[in-house]
């Protein structure tokens, strides 16, 4: 089966969007840029598209305009092992006018939303008792942040 490339649509800032994740995720690369030319539909020079790669898997960022902004629609999710994780991805990605939304999703500078979620979440939320799954996903719907020891807590009464 051919691979499938998820490609994010921005106004004019693909290529700095790659870098802020490249930078962050290892096994991360941007593997090629190709810029407008002259008499194109944006700026000479400027990256068209930009082909990337975090932790090995393949991504596209096209500087197409601003007719299609980035919704909550689609997200990137990160799966976490540690809080330790989990804040250097949340305090990166909401820097520089990132917005903090709830349960662990935020939405990056560039618009991007991201889901920052701890590994464990699942088996917590997914508790076979269902009381002590209430008290973990009432806890969680009160957080921006996943704080997953607080989550633990809550679960454990």
């Amino acid at each position: 089966m051919p691979p499938i490339t998820p490609c994010l649509w921005f106004d004019d800032q693909g290529e700095q969007a790659a870098q802020l994740y490249t930078s962050l995720f290892a096994n991360s690369r941007i593997t090629n840029v190709s810029r407008y030319g002259p008499g194109g539909r944006r700026p000479e020079g400027m990256a068209m598209t930009v082909q990337f790669e975090l932790d090995g898997r393949e991504y596209v960022a096209l500087n197409g305009g601003p007719e299609f902004p980035q919704t909550e629609a689609f997200s990137l999710q990160v799966f976490c092992e540690s809080q330790a994780e989990i804040d250097r991805y949340w305090d990166v990605l909401t820097a520089d006018g990132g917005v903090e939304s709830q349960c662990g999703w935020l939405k990056d500078r560039f618009g991007v939303s991201w889901q920052i979620v701890p590994s464990a979440l699942g088996e917590l939320l997914g508790d076979p008792d269902p009381e002590r799954s209430r008290r973990a996903t009432e806890a969680m719907f009160t957080m921006s942040k996943i704080d997953i020891e607080e989550i633990r807590r809550a679960a454990a009464g």
